[in-house]
């Protein structure tokens, strides 16, 4: 299981991925879940994966030796737009799924993987997508400015309340961590590290990223702020009044 989300702002674009991935209960491990393609001042592309191992990182792969062999109409270099771009991702993930078909039957192995797609093309504004197993893909919108991968429905309502298209990158960030802190708390294979990025809009280049390790310092204060804060405001609400 993975958690990982991608928030549509006006002012830019905050992405984040945990690390944890399992092959039951015995075989807990980490990799990094966050790729990135860049070329400052051209594009940005962030690519966030959830599902089965093997699969995302045969998708990866697999654009990585397009990109770089120039296989195709469209690679993430050449696409004119970030749609283009996933395109060329649902295109990779189809050959992937075609490729090990044959392989998966008679298992109780599927293709199940996503990927949420964010950055910024010059000419366009940041967009962001989520792309699931049969290559199928969803655009966020000011409407729906998030978007969330693998276990998201412990982050989700904390997203639902904070997140608007206004709202700043900073404050964006800080929600997207807590909405880690409270995924971890309600799911064991969702863990740390967790890597965030913030992508400020028509900067064309990558300038914030950070990692998260267990026990890093700035995060564990922030989960220990937010549970008091929580409690706090529990504590404040209005008694019930009964009717008899």
């Amino acid at each position: 299981m993975t958690y990982c989300v991608g928030v549509l702002l006006r002012d830019g674009l905050v992405m984040a991925s945990d690390s944890r991935t399992h092959a039951g209960v015995d075989h807990v491990s980490q990799f990094c879940k966050m790729t990135t393609f860049e070329q400052p001042g051209d594009r940005v592309i962030v690519l966030l994966s959830a599902g089965n191992l093997s699969g995302t990182q045969a998708v990866v792969s697999l654009l990585r030796q397009r990109a770089t062999l120039g296989v195709g109409v469209h690679t993430i270099w050449t696409a004119d737009t970030l749609f283009d771009v996933a395109r060329v991702v649902a295109e990779a993930m189809r050959d992937i799924k075609q490729r090990d078909a044959p392989f998966l039957k008679g298992t109780d192995m599927t293709f199940n993987v996503s990927f949420i797609l964010g950055g910024q093309i010059k000419g366009e504004p940041p967009r962001l997508f989520r792309i699931d197993a049969e290559g199928n893909v969803i655009e966020a919108s000011e409407d729906t400015p998030f978007l969330q991968g693998g276990e998201s429905k412990y982050g989700k309502p904390l997203i639902d309340r904070v997140i608007t298209p206004t709202t700043s990158l900073e404050e964006a960030s800080k929600c997207v961590l807590v909405s880690f802190d409270s995924t971890m708390r309600s799911n064991l294979f969702v863990g740390m590290p967790i890597d965030l990025l913030c992508y400020e809009r028509d900067s064309l280049t990558i300038t914030r990223k950070r990692r998260f390790p267990e026990g890093d310092l700035y995060f564990t204060n922030l989960s220990a702020r937010w549970s008091a804060g929580v409690r706090q405001a529990f504590r404040d609400l209005p008694e019930v009044e009964w009717e008899w």
